[in-house]
């Protein structure tokens, strides 16, 4: 299933108005979307695609980036017969996925965009990329941009519906009423909405098997990655957060939400 997200607009904008002269770094919490997004960019709107993913590279790949940080014509060769990918100047697109995980690649962009010869694209977790930075000088040629999940009208075209949030906006630009009729229609796609989330994975799944117990199930898979993340870098507060993070859906559930919570 093809996803269309509305942040492949800016990828666009960034392409277009760089020309190369900075990298693109996608970061939001896990399971968004980076990974597919940056993926189908690349393959896209380039002659070629060389994809990093630092969470399956080998080790040499990573030793790559320290040990010929000062050779990029070795770099781009020995990258290019690895992935079995042919660089163009100015027409591929280098993506360090999970990024996080190779902080001397990260702190290369600086002079990988300097060099000129490819565009670059990363993709990082957002508690990892801020905890793996303390060694490294985070690039100034990086602009970032945040992913979320999908919001209301991508969940709507996933489902093949072009039509009804153009009609809702209309309607609200107008501040006219629905009618019961559009109302209702509109509501149940709503409701259906809020049972499944954005997670992009899980509205695949739910397209393809239309089960909503089968959806459910991959978001408490997801969840778990959330709290095994706390388990790894909330060491010591392990208990406040998890506290924390268990009382959010209760509180987002009240009509009011006045209720803030500071750990020290």
């Amino acid at each position: 299933m093809d996803i269309a997200r509305k942040a492949y607009h800016k990828l666009l904008a960034w392409k277009r108005k760089e020309l190369g002269k900075s990298a693109l770094l996608i970061e939001g919490a896990r399971r968004v979307g980076k990974t597919y997004l940056a993926e189908k960019f690349a393959k896209t709107e380039y002659k070629s695609a060389l994809i990093i993913d630092f969470a399956k590279a080998p080790q040499e790949i990573h030793d790559l980036f320290a040990s010929e940080s000062d050779d990029f014509d070795t770099l781009f060769q020995a990258l290019s017969l690895f992935y079995k990918v042919r660089l163009y100047p100015r027409e591929s697109c280098i993506v360090f996925d999970e990024v996080q995980l190779c902080p001397k690649a990260r702190q290369l962009i600086k002079y990988l965009v300097a060099d000129g010869r490819y565009d670059y694209l990363e993709t990082g977790s957002l508690i990892t990329l801020r905890k793996n930075v303390e060694n490294i000088l985070i690039p100034s040629e990086e602009e970032r941009l945040k992913l979320y999940p999908l919001d209301f009208e991508e969940f709507l075209q996933a489902f093949g519906d072009c039509e009804t949030y153009p009609i809702l906006q209309e309607f609200y630009t107008k501040k006219k009423p629905l009618g019961e009729v559009l109302y209702q229609t509109i509501m149940k796609s709503f409701r259906k909405y809020l049972l499944i989330g954005g997670m992009p994975q899980v509205v695949n799944d739910f397209s393809e098997n239309y089960n909503f117990e089968s959806a459910d199930a991959l978001k408490r898979r997801i969840l778990q990655l959330y709290h095994d993340d706390v388990v790894k870098f909330a060491q010591g507060y392990e208990s406040q957060v998890f506290s924390l993070f268990d009382r959010i859906p209760g509180q987002l559930s009240q009509k009011k939400v006045y209720n803030f919570f500071i750990y020290k």
